[in-house]
C-alpha cells in the first residue's frame, strides 16, 4: 500500500433539495512515502478540497482516504485533531502568522501541541531565517513571513506537509526560493510534500505529477529525474 490512498472520492454540497455540487468526482490517486507531488488544475477543479480532505480539514462523502495506514475518512471528531496535530503540517497562500508574536513564537506556538516535534529555532535556521527570529511578521517581507510559515509546518515534525498556492502571495523570484525550499525539504528530511498549483511549469520538478479537471484525476505521471526548481523557468 501507498503511503497516501485517495481511492474513488466523492465529495457533495448541497442537501436533497438543492442543487448538488459534485468537487470531486470519483477521484483516485496515491503518493509514495517521502515523494514531493504536484497536484495541477484550473480554479475550481478539486484540488483544494482534495487536499482538505487529506488534512482532515474536510471530509469525504464516498471513497477511501487512507495516509500511512490511517483511514482518515473514518476517524472520529477528537481523532481528526490529533491526526492534524501529529501528523499533518499545512501551508497556504497567505501566511496566518499571529502579528503581535515574533518568528520564534509563531514557532514555538504550532510545537506546543505537537508530540514529536523539532525545536523552533534549529528550524527557523533551516529556512534560512536565523538572523530574525526576533522579528515580528510586520517587520519581514512576504517571502520571508512565507519561510516563517513553512518553519511553523515543518516544526511540527509531520508526515505530510500540504502546501495551497503556497506561492500565489509571492513575486517570480521570492516564490522560486520557496519553492526551492520545500523541494529541499522533501529530499533532505524524507518528508512526503503536496504542492497544489495552477502553474503547470512546476511540473518538472515533482516526484508525481496529479492533474485534476471538474473534480476528476485525468493524469498522473512520475519523473524520474525530477529537476531542481532552480533551473525551471516560467
Amino acid at each position: 500500500m501507498s503511503f497516501i490512498e485517495f481511492q474513488n472520492v466523492k465529495k457533495i454540497y448541497g442537501s436533497k433539495n438543492e442543487v448538488e455540487i459534485r468537487a470531486l468526482d470519483n477521484a483516485s490517486f496515491s503518493v509514495e512515502k517521502g515523494e514531493l507531488a504536484v497536484i495541477l488544475g484550473a480554479s475550481g477543479a478539486g484540488k483544494t478540497t482534495a487536499l482538505n480532505i487529506l488534512g482532515g480539514m474536510d471530509s469525504a462523502t464516498e471513497g477511501e482516504v487512507i495516509v500511512d495506514g490511517k483511514h482518515v475518512n473514518e476517524l472520529k471528531a477528537k481523532d481528526l485533531v490529533t491526526y492534524r496535530r501529529n501528523d499533518v503540517g499545512f501551508v497556504f497562500q497567505f501566511y496566518n502568522l499571529v502579528p503581535n508574536l515574533t518568528a520564534l513564537e509563531n514557532v514555538e506556538l504550532a510545537v506546543q501541541i505537537c508530540r514529536d516535534s523539532l525545536d523552533p529555532a534549529t528550524v527557523l535556521g533551516k529556512v534560512g531565517l536565523a538572523e530574525r527570529t526576533s522579528n515580528f511578521p510586520a517587520q519581514l517581507s512576504g517571502g520571508e513571513q512565507q519561510r516563517v510559515a513553512i518553519a511553523r509546518a515543518i516544526a511540527k515534525n509531520p508526515k505530510l506537509l500540504l502546501c495551497d498556492e503556497p506561492t500565489g502571495a509571492l513575486d517570480y523570484n521570492t516564490g522560486k526560493q520557496i519553492l526551492q525550499l520545500l523541494q529541499d525539504t522533501c529530499r533532505k528530511e524524507h518528508m512526503t510534500v503536496i504542492i497544489i498549483t495552477h502553474n503547470s511549469a512546476l511540473a518538472p520538478m515533482a516526484d508525481r505529477v496529479i492533474r485534476f479537471r471538474s473534480g476528476k484525476v485525468t493524469e498522473i505521471t512520475k519523473n524520474a529525474s525530477p529537476i531542481p526548481v532552480e533551473k525551471i523557468e516560467w
